[in-house]
C-alpha cells in the first residue's frame, strides 16, 4: 500500500534525483518511505511576463463567468469518516463519528482555469509555483522536450519537478500549446482549445493561492466536515458520492486514472472539466476524482499541514483508493502539484 505522502503526491521538501528519459521502475502498490531531505527548488523570481503569457492570461479571464455558481446548504449533522475496509486507518479516516455543520454555502465546481485567470490579471498575483519557479508535473504529461531536464522524485519517480509549470503552464513551458500539455499524447488536454481548457480546473495553486482567491472573491476554503458533508450529497455513510457502487452499470462516475499505474494508462490522463459528470445530490460535480481539494482544516493536532479532500485523475484502486468521501491527505502550504485544486464556501 502506498503512503500517504507517496499517493497524494511529495511536498516541496521531497527529495529529487537526477533527471531521467523515463518514470523509473517503481512497483504498484508498493509502500513508498518518506524521507526528511529537502527537494532542492529553484529560487528564481522574474516578476516579467511575457507578451504571449499576457496575451494567454487576457483571453482566458475573458473566459470567466460573472458569477460565482454557489450552492447553499442547511447543514445539519452527520457521520464523518468511515471504517469501510477500502478505508486508511492511518490516515485519520476513522472513527465514524456525528458532526454537526451550520448552513453554508460551497462551489458547484472547483474553481476553474479561466476563474483563476480573472484573479490573476485583476490583482497580479503571482502563485508560489511561479515563484519559486517550477512545480511538480505527473511523468505523463511534462510538455514536450522538458522530460530531460525535469528531475524526478526519489521516492515517486512518476512525478517530475519541472521548470516553469505553474497553473498557466500545468506540463511546463514548451512548444506544447498554452495547456503545457496539450501536445502530449494521450493527455486529456490534447488537441483542446482555448474555450475547453478554460473550463478545467485550475491546477499547480498552493494553500496559500487557494486562500489569496478566495480572498478576493470574499470567500473562503470550505472546513473539512462542510466538504465532506457535501462531498456526500445527503447519503449516509456511502464512499462514493452517488452511493456504494463505484462504477453504476459499469460507467465511470469520476475522472480516475485507467489502465495500469503509472505506465499503462487505457485512457487520457489529467484533468476534465469542473462540471464534467453528473452531479451529486446537493447538485456538486466531481468532488471525487479529478483534483485534489484544499481545505481549511488541518491534518491532525500534531501535523498542521492543511488537509486535502477528494482523490484526483492520479488514483488508481491498485496503488490510491482515496477517491472516496471520506479519504484525506495533507500537503505543506507552498506546495504545488498537477492533480491539486480548489472550490469555495460562503458563510450563509
Amino acid at each position: 500500500m502506498a503512503t500517504l505522502a507517496s499517493c497524494c503526491g511529495p511536498a516541496r521538501n521531497s527529495p529529487v534525483g537526477a533527471s531521467q528519459g523515463s518514470p523509473g521502475s517503481a512497483e504498484v502498490g508498493v509502500e513508498e518511505e518518506e524521507s526528511p531531505a529537502e527537494v532542492r527548488m529553484s529560487s528564481r523570481e522574474s516578476t516579467t511576463v511575457s507578451a504571449p503569457d499576457r496575451q494567454l492570461l487576457t483571453e482566458l479571464a475573458a473566459l470567466a463567468p460573472q458569477d460565482l455558481a454557489m450552492i447553499g446548504l442547511s447543514g445539519g449533522t452527520f457521520l464523518m469518516g468511515s471504517e469501510d475496509p477500502l478505508a486508511y486507518p492511518e490516515d485519520g479516516e476513522g472513527p465514524v463519528r456525528e458532526v454537526g455543520v451550520e448552513g453554508f454555502a460551497i462551489g458547484a465546481t472547483t474553481v476553474t482555469v479561466a476563474e483563476f485567470a480573472a484573479f490573476v490579471a485583476a490583482t497580479g498575483h503571482r502563485t508560489d509555483a511561479e515563484t519559486h519557479g517550477d512545480s511538480l508535473v505527473f511523468t505523463g504529461l511534462v510538455a514536450e522536450g522538458l522530460a530531460e531536464t525535469s528531475p524526478s522524485v526519489q521516492a515517486t519517480p512518476w512525478w517530475r519537478q519541472v521548470t516553469g509549470a505553474s497553473w498557466l503552464h500545468p506540463g511546463g513551458p514548451g512548444p506544447t500549446g498554452a495547456a503545457g500539455a496539450a501536445g502530449v499524447p494521450g493527455s486529456s488536454l490534447e488537441g483542446s482549445t482555448l474555450e475547453q481548457w478554460a473550463r478545467h480546473p485550475v491546477t499547480h495553486v498552493s494553500h496559500t493561492d487557494a486562500e489569496a482567491y478566495a480572498q478576493w472573491v470574499g470567500a473562503r476554503l470550505p472546513t473539512e466536515a462542510e466538504w465532506e458533508f457535501a462531498s456526500r450529497g445527503g447519503l449516509e455513510q456511502q464512499p462514493f458520492p452517488w452511493g456504494a457502487v463505484r462504477e453504476p452499470d459499469g460507467l465511470a462516475r469520476m475522472n480516475t486514472f485507467a489502465g495500469v499505474f503509472p505506465s499503462g494508462p487505457t485512457a487520457p490522463v489529467g484533468t476534465v472539466p469542473a462540471d464534467a459528470f453528473p452531479p451529486n445530490g446537493f447538485g456538486l460535480h466531481n468532488t471525487t476524482g479529478n483534483v485534489w481539494e484544499w481545505t481549511s482544516s488541518h491534518f491532525s493536532d500534531h501535523d498542521q499541514r492543511p488537509v486535502l479532500r477528494g482523490g484526483s485523475y492520479m488514483c488508481h484502486d491498485s496503488y490510491c483508493r482515496r477517491y472516496r468521501t471520506s479519504a484525506r491527505s495533507a500537503a505543506t502550504p507552498d506546495t504545488s502539484l498537477g492533480h491539486t485544486g480548489f472550490r469555495l464556501a460562503l458563510d450563509l
